[in-house]
């Protein structure tokens, strides 16, 4: 049976003593994780652990952030968000988690 297209089963893989995991290659090779990248590792106590790159997680967030629907309703329809980069959201996102 084939995976459904964008759906991947790497294997498994063992944690070592220090924790560590080795990402396998295929995995590596399909999402462009080079050496030195930073990635986030998110969890959830009833379903596991997600790791993603880093400047993904930013984009996701930024996005969300800037898609956020205002807590007072306003008179007038809101403005359409304005077109970004993935360069200026992940700017934005970096600037607003310093502060």
């Amino acid at each position: 049976m084939e995976a459904p297209k964008g759906k991947h089963l790497f294997g498994t893989v063992k944690v070592g003593e220090k924790g560590q995991i080795v990402i396998p290659k295929d995995a590596r090779e399909i999402f462009g994780i080079q050496p030195g990248d930073s990635l986030v590792v998110l969890g959830d106590e009833a379903t596991g652990l997600a790791i993603m790159k880093n400047d993904v997680f930013l984009a996701q967030v930024a996005s969300a952030i800037f898609q956020s629907k205002p807590v007072v309703e306003q008179e007038t329809p809101p403005a359409e968000p304005p077109k970004m980069t993935l360069e200026e959201i992940q700017k934005l996102a970096e600037k607003h988690a310093e502060e």
